[in-house]
């Protein structure tokens, strides 16, 4: 089937005079419509003005006045300073224990009592045998004044030559003879006295005293105990003085070289919060607190000082955190040393000083200080700076250069040609 081609030019015939004089009507409208609009958007429709930039307020602190010290922190105990081992001196028996834990002793006090192995009748026998012996050195004593005497006698007759020889001789023997038994008489007599010192000695051990005042701290003897003769140096209970007590502080060996003898150190204990005792440093033990050498640990040693203990509140074995003074200063010009970098060659610092008002007027200008004291929180301004000035916190002055300028440049004005234009970009917010 062949299709015969369409005759085009008879196309705009069927809409008719009529028509295309509306068509052309609604067309013009329209693009009427549309160049009004977009002269109406180009001279008489401006967009919103973008938002003025919020200046970014300061972070910083106030230089202010008060006290620094620089130390060095240690953790230590307390121990006794003054106490003394009370030791049995006799052989015998615990017939009874005086005192308990906790009691004040006096020096002197009998804190226990032995009754001792040695029998009271060899103390009566030696009494008895010393007796006797004076009695024989008196008789004896007699006895050679006697024979002395007659020698003397002998003597004379001898220079007058009327007596005999044998006489003469006779007499000086006798003399001699006498004298010697007095010496023997007299080292018996020394004998038997030391032994009567020695037993009268051990019974007065018998009771054992306190000695010196302080607080039973520990008591290891007990009624009717037995004691050896090879066990009178154990220690039967220990006395101490808790008026003053020692601090043993572990010191770490960086640490060590600051320390000097006669500086001040004070320490706190858990037990007492809000409360310090002081002291000065008496020694650094020259050895290792641990003596087990293992490699790759710290060292420590071992540093010791006395604390007035008068109302016996510390106690030994308590734990203490102990601060060794190496500087301090009162009423001084502060600062927090987050606010400080690295220090210059010269050693002094670069700081970011703020305005009067650093909120209505962000702006900071550099200032050169020297510091003084230091430690992990605060440092000493020794010039630069006076109270009230208030410095920038580092971190906020690099927020503060990373930060873009806001700004919203205006939008230009559309010709016929342009498109609508996109919406005006809002300015970037701070962080």
């Amino acid at each position: 089937m062949t299709v015969e081609p369409t005759d085009k030019s008879a196309l705009p015939s069927t809409l008719g005079h009529s028509g295309r004089r509306w068509l052309t009507a609604i067309l013009a409208l329209l693009i009427a419509l549309g160049a009004g609009f977009l002269v109406w958007r180009a001279f008489w429709h401006k967009p919103p003005p973008a938002p003025k930039p919020v200046p970014v307020p300061l972070q910083t602190e106030v230089v202010r006045r008060g006290d620094i010290e620089q130390a060095v922190f240690a953790n230590g105990k307390l121990q006794l300073h003054k106490y003394s081992d009370v030791v049995a001196q006799v052989s015998g028996q615990i017939k009874d224990v005086l005192v308990m834990v906790g009691d004040d002793v006096k020096a002197g006090k009998m804190v226990v009592e032995i009754t001792p192995t040695l029998p009271s009748a060899r103390l009566e026998s030696n009494r008895a045998q010393l007796a006797r012996l004076q009695a024989e050195l008196a008789d004896q004593r007699a006895q050679l004044d006697f024979a002395e005497l007659q020698y003397k006698r002998q003597t004379q007759l001898k220079a007058e030559n009327a007596t005999r020889e044998e006489s003469y001789e006779s007499s000086r023997m006798s003399m001699y003879s006498a004298s010697a038994r007095v010496e023997a008489i007299n080292a018996q007599i020394r004998q038997i006295e030391a032994t009567l010192k020695d037993d009268e000695e051990t019974r007065s051990h018998t009771q054992v005293l306190a000695p010196i005042s302080g607080t039973v701290v520990s008591v290891a003897a007990r009624t009717g105990q037995m004691i050896n003769p090879g066990q009178t140096n154990v220690p039967l209970m220990r006395i101490a003085d808790l008026s003053r007590l020692t601090v043993q502080a572990r010191v770490a060996e960086i640490d060590v070289p600051l320390l000097r003898k006669g500086m001040t150190a004070y320490f706190t204990t858990p037990g007492y919060p809000g409360k310090r005792w002081s002291g000065k440093l008496r020694q650094v033990i020259p050895v290792p607190a641990d003596v087990s050498g293992e490699q790759g640990k710290q060292t420590f040693y071992n540093v010791l000082f006395e604390v007035d203990n008068p109302q016996e509140e510390l106690m030994s074995g308590m734990s203490t955190q102990v601060r060794f003074v190496l500087a301090q200063a009162h009423d001084a010009v502060i600062l927090p040393v987050k606010l400080l970098d690295k220090p210059e060659v010269d050693g002094s610092y670069m700081v970011n000083v703020a305005g009067a008002n650093p909120k209505a007027n962000p702006q900071a200008s550099p200032r050169k200080i020297k510091i003084g004291i230091r430690n992990d929180q605060v440092a000493q301004i020794l010039t630069g700076l006076e109270p009230g000035e208030q410095v920038v916190v580092p971190a906020a002055t690099a927020v503060i250069a990373a930060a873009p300028i806001p700004a919203t440049a205006p939008m230009p004005a559309p010709t016929m040609k342009n498109a609508a234009p996109p919406p005006a970009a809002s300015a970037p917010k701070a962080h």
